[in-house]
């Protein structure tokens, strides 16, 4: 990719800085979710009930700022939610 102009310029280097912020709060959102998992397929259901709220803030953030839907958020919440419930 080569913009021509300055505001081209720009607005590349713009939506790569989004990009890489974008990438590292997707990763950090996956490990946490993972890492909730595997918390209920141990059996220590205790310690995933204590992840929960930072899974919540992180679901919502992304949300909020347009890094995933909003319902996908409610789903992935009601999922996690539900999983770490019943086991």
């Amino acid at each position: 990719m080569c913009p021509i102009t300055k505001s081209a310029k720009k607005a590349l280097r713009q939506s790569l800085r989004k990009k890489t912020r974008n990438v590292l709060k997707m990763k950090k959102l996956k490990k946490l979710l993972k890492e909730s998992h595997s918390l209920v397929s141990e059996k220590k259901t205790a310690e995933a009930k204590k992840l929960l709220p930072q899974v919540y803030k992180l679901l919502d953030k992304a949300a909020k700022t347009g890094l995933i839907k909003k319902n996908t958020a409610s789903r992935k919440k009601a999922r996690i939610t539900k999983l770490i419930n019943k086991s």
